[in-house]
């Protein structure tokens, strides 16, 4: 006889607050070098990216610097949405310096195919447990730069993968 066990995570909103402390410190630090977001900002993105983490609402979510009139990154910080084991939960940090004069902090967020599928009801239902509402905007872009990766956050084999985009 054989048998076979299949092992199913499931993020709890403790697993996901873990993650999204680590995403915290990295805007903590964004915070340190350049002044913003501001320190209670922080905290609404950290519990925004726990409970969209947790339901499997989250895709991903851009926090940085951009030009407010091109609407060009010069700073991006990336998290995306992962399952799997190949996440490791890496050290928050790790951060360029650059100048940022004259650019704006903005956070872009998408939401995942599971938050689509849902109807308009329980999308609204979604939106009223969230720490503060997003209104719909045209995705930044990242024209000429580098882009770093190999990063991530974890619990219970689900995090995010950071990668970090610094325009030239």
């Amino acid at each position: 006889m054989t048998a076979s066990y299949t092992r199913s995570a499931s993020l709890t909103i403790t697993d996901a607050r873990y993650v999204g402390a680590k995403v915290g410190a990295d805007l903590r630090l964004l915070h340190n070098y350049y002044g913003k977001p501001s320190l209670g900002g922080i905290d609404q993105y950290v519990e925004e990216v726990a409970l969209l983490l947790r339901d499997g609402y989250l895709d991903t979510v851009d926090y940085g610097f951009r030009d407010a009139g091109s609407n060009v990154w010069r700073l991006r910080l990336r998290y995306k949405a992962t399952l799997g084991g190949q996440l490791t939960d890496g050290r928050p940090g790790s951060l360029p310096r650059t100048d940022l004069s004259g650019y704006g902090f903005y956070s872009y967020l998408i939401r995942s195919a599971k938050y689509w599928a849902l109807t308009a009801a329980e999308q609204t239902a979604v939106e009223e447990t969230l720490p503060f509402p997003r209104q719909g905007a045209a995705a930044p872009s990242a024209v000429a730069g580098t882009t770093s990766t190999g990063h991530s956050y974890a619990r219970n084999d689900a995090g995010v993968t950071r990668d970090i985009y610094v325009a030239r």
